[in-house]
């Protein structure tokens, strides 16, 4: 089984605030998060390391045998300890609820990262159509396992992402690259 590539060149990473795309897969591509109760379950995780100020949550999607998260790093972590905090964490707890003992994960993950507004929005796009792709819903905000349904709390735009706008004459606005 190969490792994921891993595509954010560590010397262009800012020791402020890092935006990642990150994608990992169950080992085999088993169909692990497949059920409520373990889709639940990841992302529960995923909203306890986001308490614990571990990351910025901008949007996820989790897949029968794979997820997709949108997180914002600052400059005290790592994108590696963010995803092992992910992947341990769920796996520690699926083997406590559900006394699942097999390896969980793939090992590695891959990960992109997101230097502007327009790459944010297009990885957003990008995981809602995941279910969509895949027959299990007709619009993303219908897959109950992904940030787009609705009452799920997610952390705005990081600053250094957003577009930066200019005032019109007319007294409109627009963004600027």
């Amino acid at each position: 089984m190969a490792i994921p590539l891993r595509r954010a060149d560590p010397t262009h990473i800012s020791p402020i605030l890092r935006t990642f795309f990150v994608t990992s897969s169950i080992a085999e591509k088993r169909n692990l998060l497949q059920s409520d109760r373990s889709a639940s379950l990841f992302i529960d995780v995923l909203y306890h390391y986001r308490a614990e100020r571990k990351y910025l949550l901008h949007g996820f999607v989790v897949m029968p045998d794979h997820f997709h998260v949108l997180i914002t790093l600052d400059s005290e972590i790592s994108i590696e300890r963010a995803v092992q905090f992910v992947k341990g964490g769920f796996a520690f707890r699926i083997g406590k609820v559900f006394r699942f003992r097999s390896p969980v994960w793939q090992r590695g993950f891959s990960e992109a990262r997101i230097y502007d507004s327009k790459h944010f929005s297009s990885v957003l796009e990008y995981m809602a159509g995941n279910p969509i792709k895949r027959g299990l819903a007709q619009i993303g905000k219908q897959y109950p396992y992904c940030s787009l349904h609705p009452g799920f709390e997610l952390d705005d735009l990081p600053q250094g992402l957003k577009p930066r706008q200019i005032l019109l004459p007319t007294g409109t606005s627009k963004d600027v690259p």
